[in-house]
């Protein structure tokens, strides 16, 4: 009995130990004061279940990520000089002069690019129909990038497809995420890989420092076919995003197609993402293709837990920033850290229409919950709120103005900001947002207008879940 007392003292000394060492780390490290606190708290509260938690979650920079894309070999330094020199000679002109532009580009390390013809593909029968069409008809090779790919009558058909070029003898790369595809089966990737195809999970617990990190998640979304197409947005492969899942309904999201410039600054994200996880350079064409003559100008901005900055929360701020008559914001999950808290208040003092379209149905019920407290933080004149109501909402889409609009990866929330690697296609063309702006008006039309009263009619428990989510947000 004295020995068992023992060891339950010493284990409790030993907790509060790691706890009060973790406080340090947390107070030291974490990126935001919101994070720090709430870390600290919970570190403070109960030692015994906040302590496992902040060595799995709590890590804030993704580590190796930048020393495998330094360390490369003599290939990809030489890809990346190439580009360099050669991607100015197609940037587009009109952005030189425009400081919100220009300071985007300095995020992406890469300018604006003319000539792009960009297409809008509104939910997954127009996006998985013009990408399976692109998979067939693609000559030298394809690279698949996902944050999520079931093994479902979606999935099957994306692996029937990929094995039948790949037995036609096309390259064919395909990079998943281990903790979003965690029900991949081996059979699934064996099949391919004895087709031909090579396929890696992106492995952000490759390194000594990273294995007990689950908290990093490669959520970018991408299909390049022979370095002349790309297609990047918010879909997955899975049946939900055909509208197939009863429990969600009709699945509301946004890809987009890419011809022209701006392809080549997306695969050389793909590359760098397929240097991390295989250690291999795949052979690829780099040279850029040639402009439209009626394209659109087009910005690839890849952001990510290795970026030196945060990337992801100073694009919103930037782009933000560049409103003088609307900025219109869909993300499906919406808690957004205090500059961009700050950068859509100063909009609407700046009498900026501010429209928040946010999904009525959650699929995460804490960042759900965490969303209500904004009706009430951003309670301001010319900012207003939507929800919209046919089904699940899910589309990552801005528009700025007359003449910004912004699809991708990102989310309005901590983890797009500061723990996903994420993707985001910037136009600068009045034509395609234009596009977006007729897209969005529809969906505004089938949302429900909701205000700072639908958080105050609720219950004191719902308001509670709503503060304490708020709270935890920057761990989430």
């Amino acid at each position: 009995m004295d020995t068992l007392l023992f060891m339950l003292s010493l284990a409790v000394l030993l907790f509060h130990i790691a706890g009060v060492l973790s406080l340090i780390s947390a107070l030291m490290t974490t990126r935001t004061p919101q994070g720090a606190i709430a870390w600290s708290m919970s570190l403070i509260t109960f030692p015994y279940l906040a302590v496992p938690l902040y060595w799995i979650f709590g890590r804030n920079k993704f580590r190796g990520y930048v020393d495998a894309r330094r360390k490369g070999n003599d290939v990809i330094h030489g890809i990346t000089r190439g580009l360099q020199a050669s991607i100015p000679t197609v940037r587009s002109p009109g952005t030189e002069t425009n400081p919100h532009l220009t300071g985007l580009e300095a995020l992406a390390r890469m300018p604006f690019t003319r000539g792009n013809k960009v297409d809008l593909l509104v939910d997954g029968e127009a996006t998985f129909r013009a990408i399976f069409e692109a998979i067939d008809r693609a000559k030298e090779y394809i690279l698949i990038e996902f944050f999520i790919i079931h093994e479902d009558d979606l999935g099957r058909e994306l692996h029937r497809r990929l094995q039948a070029r790949a037995r036609n003898g096309l390259r064919i790369y395909v990079l998943y995420d281990e903790v979003g595809s965690h029900g991949l089966s081996e059979e699934y990737r064996r099949s391919l890989r004895e087709a031909g195809v090579d396929i890696r999970p992106f492995d952000t617990r490759k390194g000594l420092l990273n294995r007990l990190q689950i908290n990093f998640r490669n959520h970018r979304k991408i299909v390049i076919i022979d370095g002349k197409e790309a297609y990047v947005g918010g879909h997955n492969v899975g049946d939900e995003y055909m509208g197939r899942d009863p429990s969600f309904g009709p699945w509301r999201d946004t890809h987009a197609s890419f011809r022209g410039p701006s392809v080549t600054a997306t695969q050389l994200v793909f590359l760098e993402d397929w240097h991390w996880a295989a250690g291999t350079v795949p052979e690829l064409r780099w040279d850029i293709p040639e402009p439209a003559e009626d394209g659109a100008d087009i910005l690839t901005l890849p952001s990510g837990p290795a970026d030196k900055l945060e990337t992801c929360s100073l694009m919103f701020v930037n782009i933000l920033h560049t409103a003088r008559k609307r900025a219109w914001i869909v993300s499906p999950y919406f808690v957004p850290d205090l500059d961009v808290i700050s950068a859509i208040q100063s909009a609407a003092l700046r009498g900026v229409e501010v429209r928040i379209m946010l999904p009525l149905k959650p699929d995460h019920l804490m960042v759900y919950l965490a969303s209500f407290a904004y009706l009430a933080v951003l309670d301001l004149p010319g900012i207003r709120f939507f929800r919209y109501e046919p089904g699940f909402l899910h589309q990552k889409v801005l528009l700025i103005d007359d003449h910004l609009a912004a699809v991708g990866t990102a989310n309005a929330d901590n983890r797009s900001f500061r723990l996903n690697f994420e993707i985001t296609m910037l136009a600068a063309d009045r034509g395609f947002a234009g596009q977006v702006e007729s897209m969005l008006k529809e969906d505004f039309s089938r949302c429900r207008e909701v205000d700072r009263s639908d958080y105050d009619r609720r219950s004191l428990l719902f308001k509670l879940g709503v503060k304490a989510s708020r709270l935890l947000s920057p761990i989430l």
